[in-house]
């Protein structure tokens, strides 16, 4: 069992490093005149046929209040579409137009080299061990929502 006295350090720790990388993802997502929700709209859809908004909402971090509006933007910026479901009348299908998928294929590569220099004096066991720490912790915050809020549950560790 975790002592209290930890638990602000650590979650202090957890929300700093989320906020600087998302603060460093978005100096590269920025270069291509887009938000962070954006980019993560294009790179989701990106070498797929398209996705259902419900889909598309559990694979990105977009939550379904402000998936809308994100998907109306790059739709204004001409880098998706919406289409109509071909299995579903009453949804649609948003995917990349043309130019969205020029802007994956061209982007998506250098993306990928620019967040991976956070990892690069990271030897492969470390790596390995972050990960592990990280999806521990997702799976233990998982069971205790659905447990709602795990009162009177025990965690096993």
């Amino acid at each position: 069992m975790t002592s209290t006295s930890t638990f602000p350090t650590v979650l202090r720790e957890l929300l700093r490093t989320h906020q600087a990388f998302l603060a460093y993802a978005a100096t590269h997502v920025h270069t291509l005149d887009l938000t962070l929700p954006q980019y993560d709209i294009i790179i989701t859809l990106g070498g797929t046929p398209g996705m259902s908004f419900k889909k598309l909402g559990e694979k990105t971090l977009i939550t379904k209040g402000t998936l809308t509006g994100v998907i109306s933007r790059l739709e204004d910026k001409g880098l998706v579409q919406r289409v109509a479901s071909e299995t579903d009348g009453r949804s649609q299908i948003v995917r990349l137009t043309a130019a969205g998928e020029t802007l994956y294929e061209s982007s998506y590569p250098e993306h990928l080299i620019f967040i991976n220099r956070i990892f690069a004096d990271y030897a492969p066991e470390e790596i390995a061990a972050l990960e592990a720490s990280l999806l521990r912790l997702h799976e233990t915050v998982t069971i205790l929502r659905s447990n709602g809020g795990g009162k009177d549950e025990e965690i096993n560790e």
